[in-house]
């Protein structure tokens, strides 16, 4: 199946508006090399996870981390993709456009890069999940597993629903099976938000801790998954 019968995607450049933040910030392509990257059609649509590397001028390479169900036809013409990444060191999301075109097994050449934003947004896709999950935490008077939901999730964090409560800073494992057909996910997170949803009830913004870098590809694999089988269920696909 091709990508563009696919995603059903309109190839034509859309005209960008700029929205530079502060001109200052951004810099040459190379400074980008290395980072984590969602790569989206112009409508919003998920194609896959990669890092973008080998940048030179306005090119370089998307090296794809996740299962995407993207033909890599080499008569496909040049898609015009959105990418998303997260500045690190300056802890800023990273809004760039470029046109992609497939060169061998999950690897893409990408062209024409250019800027259109950067801010303080969060970096990656949220999924939308509410599945069953467990909060454990160690040592203590709070320490026991317990049962909470797991309301999203992305590469870097996740928000709970829990009827526990946490403060602050706690952390605890969180336990979650994302698929059905894949082991159980177990993650260290570190409470950054709590939000009282009325009495006994609470809702955790949480960032994962102690991650390896095989990790962090596991977990961006496990979500692209889980969106591919909810994209799936709602085309009717079975």
């Amino acid at each position: 199946m091709k990508l563009l019968n696919l995603f059903g995607i309109n190839t034509k450049k859309k005209e960008v508006e700029k929205e530079y933040e502060d001109e200052g910030d951004i810099l040459g392509f190379e400074e980008y090399s290395g980072m984590r990257v969602e790569v989206t059609t112009v409508d919003g649509g998920l194609l896959f996870v990669a890092k973008l590397q080998g940048i030179r001028g306005s090119s370089g390479e998307l090296h794809q981390y996740s299962e995407a169900e993207v033909s890599q036809n080499q008569n496909d013409e040049p898609i015009h993709a959105k990418i998303r990444g997260y500045n690190d060191e300056d802890r800023k999301a990273i809004y760039l456009e470029g046109d992609i075109t497939p060169l061998e097994k999950h690897i893409w050449k990408v062209e024409g890069l250019d800027v259109t934003r950067i801010s303080n947004d969060r970096a990656f896709f949220r999924l939308n999940t509410d599945l069953e999950a467990t909060s454990t935490m160690f040592g203590g008077l709070t320490s026991g597993e317990r049962p909470c939901r797991l309301l999203d999730i992305s590469v870097g964090g996740a928000r709970i629903g829990s009827e526990f409560r946490y403060y602050k800073n706690d952390k605890f494992l969180l336990k979650v099976q994302l698929l059905e057909d894949r082991p159980e996910s177990a993650i260290f997170c570190k409470v950054l938000r709590v939000i009282e949803k009325g009495e006994s009830k609470f809702e955790y913004g949480c960032q994962f801790i102690e991650l390896s870098e095989a990790d962090q590809e596991k977990i961006t694999q496990n979500i692209f998954a889980a969106q591919i089988a909810e994209r799936r269920k709602k085309r009717g696909d079975f």
